[in-house]
């Protein structure tokens, strides 16, 4: 089975060639609806919050990953790492800032073209907003981007069409030369990112947010959000969930309009914390499986690509193989690891996606609780709810 290897190739160079383009769309088409203007008390909490769940999300990826440690005692023909030295934590900080923008896309370096996308972003709006001549030339920019945006969705839905050649060959060569054992290493896998998952719905939505900041019942804001959940699992797709999400939210959470109109748009394309999960502890698999665990400096390296890359991460379907092939590249790790993580994508993007989804709702109630914008005198949080539910005997 080695001798179709090449599809495999093929599949691996074609998702190589979409990184730079479709994170430089997808990340300019997010910061679109960041504009100054936005970006008041309900725009810079619901930011802050997002940032601060994605990487707890992140962390907790990591720690699953060492803890349980996926991949080890799998030894992956052809898979040689190429990383050098681990780079000091001083390194990778200063490292995010180019010096050239352009050898940077070129050169494929994500941090740093992240970071200037960014920056060139919220200028943009910055300018729309405050100089009205050039509003709608910038408005055009920005169209212009979206475009972009939805014609490398075309792209990736092609490059995933052929993916199915592309997977089997690369799952075929590997089976043929490593044996059936890869399939444990794969339900190691699996199982560290469904633990990580659990770890971080518990214990960073409900119990963190939930319970101590918004000062809520956990088990109200569950049956609000299962619809969203649900859906979430079975399309593998936060945008195109985004629908019942508001419903959820409106209907069934009681969060105002004027909140969740810009949270949960947002949290769809910028809140990604399954994401960052998944691709953390992929990269542990990819590094054990080819025997060199990575140090804590790369650790932390990788914490903060996976940060990043999860908040250009578009919310469709497939789009987690595209930026796990950049994370890898970007720590020097082999490319051949994506075609075996490509046979249980299906499996890790429902439950990154449900998770994101129930991550845009609890950060959308507790901003609607800060701003006075929650109504916790009906929907789930009344207690008629509860009685009707048999949540709570109808006696207490």
């Amino acid at each position: 089975m080695t001798v179709v290897r090449p599809l495999g190739d093929l599949f691996l160079r074609l998702l190589n060639m979409l990184v730079i383009p479709i994170i430089v769309f997808t990340l300019l088409t997010g910061i679109r609806q960041l504009s100054p203007a936005k970006l008041g008390k309900i725009g810079g909490t619901t930011v802050g919050l997002y940032a601060i769940t994605t990487t707890i999300a992140g962390g907790i990826g990591l720690v699953v990953a060492n803890v349980l440690q996926p991949g080890r005692g799998l030894d992956l023909v052809g898979g040689e790492a190429q990383s050098q030295a681990p780079p000091s934590l001083m390194d990778v900080i200063l490292g995010i800032v180019p010096s050239n923008p352009v050898s940077a896309l070129a050169d494929g370096n994500l941090l740093a073209t992240v970071f200037f996308v960014i920056v060139f972003g919220i200028a943009l709006t910055y300018v729309r907003d405050q100089q009205e001549q050039l509003a709608e030339g910038v408005d055009s920019v920005f169209e212009a981007f979206e475009i972009g945006t939805e014609a490398m969705f075309v792209v990736v839905r092609g490059v995933l069409e052929f993916g199915v050649l592309g997977v089997f060959a690369l799952m075929a060569s590997g089976i043929g030369a490593e044996g059936i054992g890869v399939f444990s290493s794969l339900g190691e896998l699996v199982l560290a990112v469904a633990i990580a998952i659990v770890i971080h719905i518990v214990f960073t939505y409900l119990v963190f947010l939930m319970w101590l900041i918004a000062d809520v019942s956990p088990i109200a804001f569950l049956s609000g959000a299962k619809d969203a959940m649900v859906t979430a699992f079975a399309t593998r797709s936060s945008s195109g969930t985004l629908p019942v999400t508001m419903r959820n939210a409106d209907e069934d959470l009681r969060i105002s309009e004027r909140v969740y109109s810009f949270t949960l748009p947002v949290g769809a394309t910028a809140n990604m914390d399954g994401a960052a999960i998944r691709q953390a502890i992929t990269v542990m698999f990819a590094a054990n499986v080819v025997g060199q665990p990575l140090a804590l400096t790369e650790q932390a390296f990788v914490l903060i690509v996976a940060v990043l890359v999860s908040i250009g991460t578009a919310g469709v379907p497939g789009a987690g193989i595209v930026m796990l092939t950049v994370i890898l590249t970007q720590v020097g790790l082999p490319l051949a690891v994506v075609g075996f993580v490509a046979g249980v994508d299906p499996i890790l993007g429902r439950v990154a996606t449900m998770n994101n989804v129930t991550g845009d709702l609890a950060v959308s109630t507790v901003v609607g609780k800060w701003n006075d914008e929650l109504d916790l005198q009906s929907g789930v949080w009344s207690r008629d709810t509860w009685k009707a539910t048999n949540l709570v005997p109808s006696g207490d």
